[in-house]
């Protein structure tokens, strides 16, 4: 299953210095977040997992191998971090920002969360 049903979507994360890490509907007010922050010259990318199971463990290796830091965003007290966490082996600045109860974050908050936990 880890070679043929992974499922994820990679946007503008040739070039990043940092990451966003999204799913579901977070993954939508990421994508904003993230183009506010390269107007605002941040180069920063989007990995939206389409599959939560089975992790894409080797591929967001891959692009954390090359960034500063990673956001991840959920709508959820944060489980989704452990998974990348351990996909990167703790190697590279990694924090949390999510919400839940049904309180949605606007993209304004997230890219603040990512200028105030992971660029700063």
């Amino acid at each position: 299953m880890k070679e043929k049903e992974v499922r994820y979507e990679m946007l503008n994360c040739e070039d990043a210095e940092y990451i966003i890490v999204a799913y579901g509907s977070s993954s939508r007010i990421a994508m904003k977040a993230m183009q506010m922050a390269r107007e605002k010259g941040i180069k920063v990318g989007l990995f939206r997992l389409i599959t939560l199971f089975p992790f894409p463990t080797k591929q967001l290796a891959e692009v954390a191998a090359h960034v500063k830091g990673i956001l991840c965003v959920e709508m959820s007290a944060g489980q989704m971090i452990e998974d990348v966490k351990l996909a990167t082996k703790c190697g590279v600045k990694t924090e949390h920002f999510g919400r839940f109860g049904g309180i949605i974050p606007t993209p304004g908050e997230v890219l603040e969360a990512l200028e105030n936990k992971i660029i700063k």
